[in-house]
């Protein structure tokens, strides 16, 4: 468990991966290694705002259960990585931890380079960070303006490299690098652009680049591309799902098939790190969930931005996202639920983990203001959607307040609808059946009251406070 766990405010969460203070924010990395989970991220341990961005380093044996290790990678004065360590990956290479990063110095005018670290024991706290890049800068010819977040897999017995790109014409992309060779790159053509009217259509065409890229192989042999979208500012995340091509020319391609759209519906979360775990046969993803209450507020808690709980993700037969929570979150609930029935009205923890099974429409509050105003989840069989409604607590980023509806099923007569609600702190998690996600920031006011309450005549609500492996 993180040591962030120690903090007495009311909207910090205590049982995901954040650092004890001060600014995060992509979730870098994640790896298995030495029978424990290893996940970096995007951290400023100065203070809370994104500025001398380093990488933070936390890990468990369980994906519950957090130890924060303080700072793994820095930038190294006169170096390529001078005025930030940005986001990357972690691989094992041929037995030796690599990081493979995007490196900033002070004139890279959204131009990155590709840095690499070696780790030098095996608990990956102490790093050597190369002093040359491995890529200097993009391909010539293709006009790219932003470059960065490489991401690296494998497929067809090679290792390749992901980087996300815009280019000066407005179009994203993500190019892709033969690795093979972690110290020797070959660049391998632009695997996937907006020009593709499946991605046009699915991912928008607000974007001008496609960052922090991740490639995963489905149970069913399809793979999942995920972007997060930037036109300026992060927008959102989405997916496609498609084939891998390998040209005989070596260049590879993803050819989108009909599958896609967003990787989470809500309005928190951005730059998805996915972990393709051979050891479970199973890919985990993590996103960040950025804060969205007024900066001077942030300035006085000390600290900005959360990882989320960790996801299993996959595709249905019909090519969409299948995400649920890791099973291991289980391991947070205390050993009896607070709650078993609709019953009446109860006080909520700060932390805690509500399963709600419905087989007519339902609704569940979980917190009201003085004045009567109620975040709820509304739950509709019949239509094969869950409806979130946070309209009454209102938030910095300039976006929508209109109630979030999640798309699960189509209409099925008879077949119950389940929701998986996940709150600490201020961060909310909804996972609607196993076919879509929503993450938001709810922040309490000091009068609000946090209370269950069920509506309904055919649905079933289960709660467990979610209690820390060791006192605090």
């Amino acid at each position: 468990m993180s040591s962030a766990s120690r903090s007495t405010d009311v909207h910090s969460p205590r049982f995901r991966v954040r650092p004890p203070a001060n600014w995060m924010n992509d979730p870098n990395g994640p790896l298995r290694w030495g029978g424990r989970y290893h996940l970096f991220y995007q951290h400023n341990p100065d203070a809370p705002i994104h500025a001398n961005v380093h990488w933070g380093h936390a890990s468990s044996p369980d994906l519950a259960h957090w130890e924060d290790h303080g700072i793994a990678l820095r930038p190294t004065p006169g170096g390529p990585d001078e005025a930030g360590c940005w986001s990357g990956c972690v691989v094992d290479d041929d037995g030796v931890p690599t990081a493979v990063y995007s490196g900033i110095d002070h004139g890279h005018r959204g131009l990155s380079t590709i840095c690499l670290a070696v780790a030098e024991d095996d608990g990956l706290r102490a790093w050597k960070q190369l002093p040359l890049p491995v890529v200097t800068g993009p391909p010539t010819g293709l006009d790219v303006t932003m470059f960065r977040d490489p991401f690296v897999f494998r497929f067809a017995g090679r290792r390749w490299a992901l980087v996300g790109a815009g280019h000066t014409d407005g179009t994203p992309s993500v190019l892709v690098y033969d690795c093979e060779d972690l110290y020797a790159w070959r660049f391998a053509g632009v695997l996937l652009d907006g020009r593709d009217p499946v991605a046009a259509r699915v991912l928008g065409t607000r974007a001008i680049g496609w960052e922090c890229p991740q490639l995963w192989e489905t149970t069913g042999g399809d793979w999942v591309l995920a972007v997060a979208l930037w036109d300026g500012d992060p927008l959102s995340t989405a997916c496609l799902t498609g084939r891998l091509i390998n040209s005989a020319d070596g260049e590879l391609r993803f050819v989108t098939g009909s599958g896609g759209g967003p990787l989470d519906h809500g309005r928190d979360f951005y730059a998805p790190s996915v972990l393709q775990d051979t050891e479970s046969g199973r890919a985990l993803l993590w996103g960040w969930s950025w804060e969205s209450r007024p900066s001077e507020e942030v300035d006085r808690a000390g600290w900005s931005g959360v990882l989320t709980a960790p996801r299993v993700v996959d595709t249905h037969g019909d090519g969409t996202l299948r995400v649920v929570p890791a099973p291991e979150l289980e391991l947070l609930r205390a050993a009896a639920p607070f709650t078993t029935a609709p019953g009446p009205h109860r006080p909520l923890p700060h932390a805690y983990d509500l399963l709600v099974t419905a087989r007519s429409e339902a609704t569940v509050t979980l917190l009201r203001t003085a004045s009567g105003a109620e975040l709820t989840v509304r739950l509709d069989p019949a239509s094969g959607t869950v409806t979130l409604d946070r309209t009454a607590w209102p938030r910095s980023r300039p976006d929508g307040t209109a109630p979030l509806v999640l798309p699960v099923l189509p209409a099925s007569p008879g077949e119950p609808l389940t929701v998986r609600i996940l709150v600490d702190g201020s961060l909310l998690e909804v996972f609607a059946g196993d076919r879509a996600a929503a993450t938001e920031r709810v922040y309490r006011r000091d009068d609000d009251i946090a209370e269950l309450a069920v509506s309904g005549t055919d649905v079933e609500v289960t709660g467990w406070e979610l209690v820390p492996p060791n006192p605090v």
